[in-house]
Parts: structure tokens; sequence; C-alpha cells
């Protein structure tokens, strides 16, 4: 099988950057649509339309509708292909990017991803998810390619309620082992092929990162300053994850996650809150060291991402509650299946139960 690795075309990060979207954006296009949220549009759009005005750029706002539905791309796409928008550009959070490389697939148009927050790896991926108008969960829309740039201002990230920037820790932490265990086990990655060495390197040096930078990063950001720690996990959060999960490939943390969304109670915790636990139950699984184990309990007790049940919101563990997790984690089509052993229901039952025992045992 071919080793393949894709990544996003050009990617600009710092303080500031925001002022700098003129010039990126003009080697694409010079007449764009600007889609972002409520809370992201205003926090951007004074530097962006000085920016776009001062590179020659036309830019056009709207307002994101709330939901990636195909119903608002629908809507979007036509604005777009009305006002003969050349560059579609996204400012925001997940669903806001994944509409914007929605609208751009559909529109054959180059697409700008500009993240506000660093919560997640979603902003260089080739993928959109797709919801119903209601917010229920539909399909994935695989891309045919990566966004042409993704540009984020690490000073406006670091205005963003601490707890994303952690969050977005929790899914980076799962980046190196989920991709160790898809490379053992010679799992497709997310474009089809074998991992390259080069993204299990990217994955590895975004765990390191973590390790090293994550807590001061923290602390930094609490006092909504941009030092060197917030800079090096903000390319961790959002570039080295990114490359890492779709180049690298998924495993056993993300299945839990998407098992632990089964129960109501875990709902109102982020993705990454939930991947960091569910990245304890993988090292479980794996049966990984003691001093492996013991790195990642540590760091996600400094940073305050989840080791427990409790810390989810699953304070009554019955029997029956985590045997639906672990048959969710283990549906069909599964990511659970990249490790290199065959995986049961009733193994990740056992590891979530461990998992949960060895972090009330740390946390005590």
């Amino acid at each position: 099988m071919a080793r393949i690795m894709i990544s996003p075309g050009r990617y600009v990060q710092g303080n500031g950057a925001i002022r700098l979207i003129g010039e990126e954006v003009k080697r694409l296009g010079s007449r764009v649509l600007v889609v972002g949220d409520r809370i992201a549009l205003p926090l951007v759009r004074e530097a962006a339309a000085k920016s776009f005005e001062k590179s020659g750029v036309t830019a056009q706002y709207e307002t994101f509708g709330g939901e990636c539905s195909m119903e608002e791309i629908d809507r979007l796409k036509d604005l777009a292909e009305a006002a003969g928008t050349e560059v579609v550009v996204g400012v925001g959070g997940g669903k806001t990017l994944d509409t914007a490389k929605a609208v751009a697939h559909f529109a054959g148009l180059p697409v700008v991803v500009a993240p506000t927050i660093a919560s997640t790896d979603a902003p260089c991926s080739a993928l959109s998810v797709i919801y119903t108008p209601e917010g229920v969960f539909e399909r994935y829309l695989v891309l045919p390619r990566n966004p042409d740039l993704v540009l984020v201002d690490t000073g406006i990230v670091a205005k963003a309620p601490v707890r994303l920037l952690v969050s977005g820790m929790g899914d980076a932490l799962a980046t190196w082992f989920e991709a160790d265990a898809s490379a053992r086990s010679y799992a497709r990655n997310l474009p089809g092929g074998n991992s390259t060495e080069a993204a299990l390197s990217l994955a590895r040096l975004c765990y390191e990162l973590l390790i090293e930078h994550g807590l001061r990063a923290k602390l930094a950001v609490e006092k909504g300053a941009v030092t060197e720690d917030v800079e090096k996990i903000v390319e961790a959060n959002t570039l080295l994850s990114g490359l890492g999960f779709e180049s690298g490939g998924l495993a056993a943390a993300h299945s839990v996650h998407n098992g632990l969304t089964a129960l109501e109670e875990t709902h109102h915790y982020y993705h990454g809150e939930k991947v960091a636990f569910g990245t304890v139950v993988q090292l479980v699984l794996e049966n990984r060291s003691n001093e492996e184990l013991e790195e990642v309990l540590s760091f996600c007790q400094s940073v305050g991402l989840p080791v427990t049940l409790r810390q989810i919101g699953i304070t009554d563990a019955s029997p029956e509650k985590i045997r639906r997790v672990a048959e969710s984690s283990c549906a069909e089509g599964e990511t659970i299946f990249n490790m290199p052993f065959p995986v049961t229901a009733e193994m990740v039952y056992d590891a979530i139960l461990a998992a949960d025992r060895i972090g009330e045992q740390y946390l005590a």
C-alpha cells in the first residue's frame, strides 16, 4: 500500500496574523465571501477589512447560521455564486470552518480557514462534519483537498476561554498514541494509504510540545497573554494534531470518545475533554508502561483534563452504562479496529473501568 500524506496548502500563525489576511488571500483571488459566527466575526472584521482594502480585495461578510447543514451550505453557496466570489473565507469555530470548507468545495472555489479558537484539529483537515438543521449528526463529507490557507491569529486565540485551549490539548494528546497504533497495525489513514515517517514524526512532536509547554501556555492564556509557550501549543493543537490524525491515523481514543457520547451526561463536555479520557483508556488497552501512563496522567492533571468518568459527568458508572459505551466504541467502522490487535467490546469495558480506577487513585 502506498504511503500518503496530505496537508493544507499554506499555514500562517502569529500574534496579529489577521492583519496579513489580505495579502495572503490575494494569492488566491480578489473577491471573497467571509463567513463567520456571531461571536467570531466582530472579533476580526475591523482588522480584516483594513487588510483586504490595503490588498485590493473586495470582501462580503455573512453571518453563519449555526449548523453545518446542507441547507446552510446551499444557502451560502448560492450567495457566493451570485456575488461572483473567488475565495471563501471561514472565521470562527469548528462548525463555521467545516461549513466554509463545504461551501468552497461545492462552489469549486479555494477556501481560507481562520480559526479563532484552538480547541480542535479540524481547521487543517479535508473533512466537514454535516449535521441536520436541528444539530443531529448526519454524515462525514470527505473533501478532495485540504484548505488552501489556514491563518491563526494567536492574539485572538489567547482571548478565548482557557477551557477551549485545554480541550484542544486533550484532542491533540491522542494524536501520537493513535498514529503509533495505526502505524503498527498498517491501518489506512484518512487519505487511504499508510502513514509516512513524516506524519509519525509530527505526531510525536505534537505530544512532546504538549508535555513541555502545555501548562505554561494555559497559565499565560489565563492572563490573555501570548508567549512562545502559547505559540507552540496553538501549533500543536491546530497544525501538528491535524497532520498527525489525518495522515497518521485514528485508533481507540477517538472511538471511546464516540462511545461516551451515547451517555447524555457527557454532552456538556468538550470533544477534547472526552478524547483525553479516551487516551487513558487506550493506554490501558495497550498495556503501556507505567512511565508513559504516569506522564499522561500528570499532564492531564496539571492542565485540567479529565482522567476519570466522574470528571466527564458520569457519576453513576453502572455496568449497563459502561457496556453501552464499550459497545458503541466498537460499532462497525469505528477507528478502534486500527489497533494492532483484535479488540472486543468486553476488552473496552474492562479498560474503561480500569482507566477510571487508575485515574481516581492518581488524583487521590
